[in-house]
């Protein structure tokens, strides 16, 4: 059974210990569950292939879907891409802290177990304050694929986890229960004009009125 660790960001004192296990599982490769602010996501280090792998079976994921990466803050992207355009940054002044993930040029080096092959990562700066104060207190990015079995009902809390899906985990971290709704919305800005991937949170609309070319 999965071990389940909740964590207290009232103080830093509170948090100093848990923030320490989590970050020892990373370093070994682990894979845990948080929660975002859409679903629990399975959080691991986006630089290391074998815990990306790892992800890939917990989830049963088709190898040729990529993941997104979850920030904390901007400054971050730079350890993801090495192509950031103007439009880009617009975008993420506009709609980020928020429910868009965008695309962009995979920086060298990035495994391709996490683009899946396409040398394009997905990065998100999430709305939601544990998530970021989580975020924040490793210092790291994080992967964020809902942490569900792909196709199956994404989790907005701890009772909602299949037991299948423990096998694997290593560590469940219980920071409430996620708002669930609609999945992020997914923007190709590698793209000129940009590509809308996926419809979410963040609508055709509202893109739309930084993006007046957006493609129907």
């Amino acid at each position: 059974m999965v071990n389940v660790l909740r964590v207290n960001f009232e103080s830093p004192e509170a948090s100093r210990e848990p923030l320490e296990t989590i970050q020892s599982v990373l370093d070994s490769g682990g894979v845990i569950a948080f929660p975002t602010d859409t679903f629990y996501g399975l959080g691991a280090d986006p630089f290391n292939p074998e815990a990306i792998s790892k992800i890939f079976r917990i989830k049963q994921r088709p190898a040729d879907k990529p993941l997104l990466v979850l920030i904390h803050s901007p400054d971050q992207v730079d350890r993801l891409t090495d192509q950031i355009t103007p439009l880009a940054k617009l975008l993420m002044r506009s709609f980020w802290p928020g429910s868009l993930t965008l695309l962009f040029k995979a920086a060298p080096g990035l495994p391709s177990e996490l683009t899946a092959g396409t040398g394009k990562v997905g990065v998100r700066l999430p709305a939601h304050l544990f998530t970021l104060q989580l975020l924040e207190g490793l210092d790291c990015p994080l992967t964020a694929p809902s942490a569900n079995i792909s196709g199956h009902k994404e989790p907005t809390a701890l009772w909602e986890f299949p037991s299948t899906l423990g096998e694997e985990l290593d560590l469940l971290v219980d920071g409430g229960p996620a708002p669930g709704g609609k999945p992020s919305t997914i923007l190709d800005a590698t793209m000129n004009p940009p590509i809308l991937v996926r419809e979410g949170a963040v609508s055709r609309k509202d893109l739309q009125l930084i993006l007046p070319n957006l493609p129907e």
